[in-house]
């Protein structure tokens, strides 16, 4: 991917001045697109091993968090110019990472695109030809100033 075009997806990014997370059009289309069929969708980042670090996107429900779990933020999936009712698919969608991950990624903004390729094998992602990505920055200081804590 180009400079130029990555530069203009991170531009495009749905995101409030002070949120650890966001997600791209395109990401937030799949999502919406996996609501339609699976119904509420929740993220947990995944640590390594068989899925890499992948942003996994389950079911809500489907993949217990705890304790050992930081809710770091939720994503408007909300289709442009749509005015739903609360709870409908296209609203919120939870962002999850172990707390012992959060530890490091704790001082970095987040943001979920799409991209073609294959997905992990848990996600609900895998079968459509895309995966989603984590795309990172570093918060500045305003918005680490701003930042609500984080809850499990």
């Amino acid at each position: 991917m180009t400079d130029d075009v990555q530069a203009e997806q991170q531009a495009d990014v749905t995101a409030t001045p002070a949120s650890r997370v966001a997600v791209t059009p395109a990401a937030a289309q799949m999502i919406r697109e996996l609501e339609e069929q699976h119904g509420p969708v929740m993220f947990h980042q995944s640590g390594g091993c068989c899925d890499g670090s992948a942003p996994m996107c389950f079911p809500q429900g489907e993949f217990l968090v705890g304790d050992a779990d930081v809710h770091v933020g939720d994503l408007d999936v909300t289709a442009p110019g749509a005015a739903g009712e609360p709870g409908e698919p296209g609203e919120r969608v939870e962002v999850w990472m172990s707390r012992e991950q959060f530890a490091y990624w704790s001082h970095t903004h987040l943001t979920i695109d799409l991209v073609p390729g294959r997905g992990a094998g848990f996600s609900l992602e895998a079968p459509t030809g895309n995966r989603f990505l984590l795309r990172s920055r570093l918060l500045t200081d305003e918005e680490v100033a701003l930042l609500a804590p984080t809850s499990s």
